[in-house]
C-alpha cells in the first residue's frame, strides 16, 4: 500500500507540471516561454512493478531496442538568446519519488568531474579520443563496444572486407575505459535523463544471464554528451521494418551477406523454376544516396567477377536492381551523377525511378502500382532522429533532432551537449542543420573536446561554468563527398557545397583517391594493415563465399 501511495503522489506531482514525467511534449508546449526557473526531466512516469513490489518498470517507456539505439552544455543559454526553449515546471513539481537505482552517485569535492557520453559512433569516439583523461573521469553507456567505420561497411557484405577489418573497439579508442579506476564502459541503452538531478538511467544489454530482468541502473554526471546518434527512415511504409535490410551496423551486413550466399545456394537446388529463381536472385536496393550506390558497386563487382566464376548454373539469373525517387547521389554534381548513372548502368544494375507504396514478404509495390519481385532487399534512404532522441524532453530543432546553440549546448539546461547525427542547430541559431555525415559528427567531436580540455580544470564539475568565456562557436565547412560506383571507380566532389564552383572528378583515379582516404581516416594502425591485407586477398584470390551461420 506504501509503494501504492508513492506512485499516485508521483503521477498526480506529473500532472500539476503538465507532464515532465512521463509523457512526451508537443513541439508548441516544448518551445513556450517560460519563467526564469526551469529544470527539465527527461525519466518517465513510475509505475509499480507487481511481480517484484520495486519500481524496476518505467511505465511511459517501451522496453529499449538495443539493435536501434545508437548517447548537458558548460553553462545556461541565456533566455534572451533562446526564448523558445523556455520552459515552466514548477520547482515544488519535481519532488516525485523515482526508483532507487543503483550506480555511480554524484562526485565529490577533490574528485575530478565525471564526463558521461551517450554512444559510441564517430561523435563519441572522436571525442572519448581526444578527452584529457588526467582532467576528466569517463564514463561510457552504449549497447555496442566499438565503432563502426561506416564508408566501408558495403565492402564486407560481399567479402572485399572482412567484418573486423572496420570495427574498433572503444577502450582502444579511450584507454582510460579499460584502466582508469573511475572511468567505465557500459554495455547498456539510455532510457531516460534527469537533468536536474544531473543523472542518466540505463538498461543494460543482457542475455538473461543478471539477477533481475531488465537490470537498469544509474550514473551521475558533471558534464553529460548525447551522442546517440539517429535511426533508418522508413517514411511509415508498411512491411519495410519487417522485410528489409538496413545498412548502418556490422550485423546488418553480417546478416546481408548471409542472405545473399543463402538465396544464391537455393536456386541452384533442383525443381526449382526459372520464376523463383529469378526472385531469390534479384537484389533490390532502396535509395540512391551514397549508401546504396556503393552497395549497389559492390554487387555488381561480386556479381561480375566471383559469381560468374563460383555460380556458373545460375549467373544469368542474378541481378541488381537501385530504386530512387528522384535522381541518384543528389548532393553530386550533375556531371558525376550522369558519370554514375552511365557506369552502374554499364555494370549491370538496373535504375528505376518511383516510390515504394508498400513492402511484402516478396515483393514490394511501388506508386504507380508495378510489383517488384526481390529476394534481398537492403533499404538506404536516410537517417533520422531514434525513438530516445524523440522521448528527451529537450528543446528540438527542425527536423526533431536535439536542439543546441554554437558551441553545441542544449539550451534552457545545464551541463548537457548533444553532438552528431542527434542534434542540430536550433532556428534562432540562424544557421542551418547540418547533414548526418561522418565528417560533420567528426568535426562536432574534434570542437567538443577541445573546449572541454580548455576548460576543464576550472568549469568541469556540475553547474560551475556559467560566466566561463568558451571561445568561438562551431563552424562546419564542407570538405567535399566521395562515392566508390564499382570497377575501380569512383566520384570525388571537392565542392564546400551544392551550389559552389570546385574541383570534381570521376574514374580510376578517383577510386584511388578514395580508397587511400579512408584508408587513412580508418582509426587504428592495426585496422589499416587489416583492410590493406584485405584488399590485397580479393585482388589476388578473389572474395570469400563461405556462408558461416
Amino acid at each position: 500500500m506504501a509503494l501504492e501511495r508513492i506512485a499516485r503522489t508521483a503521477r498526480s506531482s506529473c500532472r500539476r507540471s503538465g507532464g515532465a514525467f512521463g509523457g512526451h511534449k508537443s513541439e508548441k508546449d516544448m518551445f513556450s516561454e517560460g519563467a526564469s526557473t526551469r529544470k527539465y526531466c527527461s525519466l518517465p512516469s513510475l509505475e509499480r512493478d507487481t511481480r517484484n513490489s520495486n519500481f524496476s518498470y518505467l511505465s511511459s517507456s517501451p522496453k529499449v531496442n538495443h539493435s536501434s539505439f545508437w548517447s548537458r552544455g558548460i553553462r545556461t543559454t541565456p533566455s534572451y538568446q533562446f526564448p523558445s526553449a523556455e520552459r515552466i515546471v514548477e520547482e515544488s513539481d519535481l519532488e516525485c519519488n523515482d526508483p532507487k537505482y543503483p550506480g555511480l552517485e554524484a562526485t565529490k569535492p577533490g574528485e575530478k568531474p565525471r564526463v558521461v557520453v551517450l554512444g559510441t559512433g564517430w561523435a563519441a569516439c572522436r571525442f572519448l579520443k581526444g578527452l584529457d583523461t588526467k582532467i576528466y573521469d569517463v564514463v561510457c553507456i552504449s549497447p555496442r563496444n566499438h565503432m563502426v567505420f561506416t564508408p566501408l561497411l558495403a565492402s564486407t557484405c560481399v567479402g572485399t572486407l572482412e567484418f573486423r577489418s572496420v570495427v574498433e573497439p572503444v577502450s582502444r579508442i579511450q584507454s582510460a575505459l579499460a584502466t582508469n579506476p573511475n572511468s567505465y564502459f557500459y554495455l547498456a541503452s539510455c532510457f531516460g535523463i534527469d537533468t536536474n538531478k544531473h543523472e542518466v538511467y540505463c538498461e543494460t544489454v543482457s542475455n538473461g544471464g543478471l539477477p533481475n530482468e531488465p537490470y537498469r541502473f544509474k550514473v551521475a554526471y558533471d558534464k553529460l554528451v548525447i551522442a546517440a546518434g539517429s535511426e533508418p527512415l522508413t517514411f511509415g511504409i508498411k512491411g519495410v521494418t519487417e522485410n528489409a535490410f538496413f545498412l548502418r551496423e556490422v550485423n546488418h551486413a553480417q546478416e546481408i551477406r548471409k542472405k545473399l550466399l543463402l538465396n544464391l545456394m537455393l536456386s541452384d537446388n533442383p525443381g526449382i523454376s526459372e520464376e523463383e529463381r529469378k526472385r531469390l536472385l534479384h537484389c533490390v536496393v532502396i535509395g540512391g544516396g551514397p549508401t546504396g550506390v556503393e552497395f549497389s558497386g559492390e554487387l555488381s563487382d561480386f556479381i561480375m567477377k566471383d559469381v560468374r566464376e563460383r555460380y556458373t548454373h545460375v549467373k544469368d539469373y542474378i541481378k541488381v536492381t537501385l530504386i530512387e525517387a528522384n535522381e541518384i547521389l543528389s548532393s553530386f554534381d550533375v556531371g558525376l551523377r550522369q558519370y554514375a548513372t552511365n557506369h552502374l548502368t554499364k555494370c549491370g544494375v538496373s535504375l528505376m525511378r518511383g516510390v515504394v507504396k508498400e513492402v511484402h514478404a516478396k515483393k514490394i509495390v511501388l506508386n504507380n502500382g508495378t510489383d517488384v519481385p526481390y529476394g534481398l532487399l537492403v533499404w538506404s534512404t536516410g537517417v533520422g532522429p531514434s525513438q530516445f532522441v524523440k522521448s528527451l524532453d529537450l528543446p528540438k530543432s527542425p527536423g526533431g533532432r536535439i536542439g543546441v546553440d554554437g558551441w553545441l549546448r542544449v539550451p534552457a539546461v545545464e551541463d548537457v551537449f548533444a553532438l552528431g547525427d542527434c542534434a542540430g542547430f536550433l532556428e534562432e541559431t540562424g544557421k542551418p542543420v547540418l547533414p548526418a555525415l561522418a565528417q560533420v559528427a567528426e568535426r562536432e567531436g574534434k570542437f567538443l573536446v577541445a573546449l572541454f580540455n580548455r576548460i576543464g580544470k576550472e568549469a568541469g564539475k556540475a553547474m560551475s561554468a556559467k560566466n566561463i568565456y568558451l571561445g568561438e562557436p562551431f563552424v562546419y565547412q564542407h570538405l567535399g563527398s566521395m562515392a566508390s560506383v564499382g570497377g575501380y571507380k569512383a566520384l570525388v566532389d571537392l565542392r564546400q557545397s551544392k551550389d559552389a564552383k570546385g574541383i570534381t572528378h570521376a574514374g580510376f583515379v578517383s577510386w584511388f583517391i578514395w580508397r587511400s582516404a579512408y584508408l587513412t581516416r580508418v582509426v587504428s594502425w592495426r585496422n589499416r594493415f587489416y583492410v590493406a591485407v584485405n584488399w590485397a586477398t580479393t585482388l589476388v584470390f578473389g572474395r570469400d563465399n563461405s556462408r558461416i551461420g
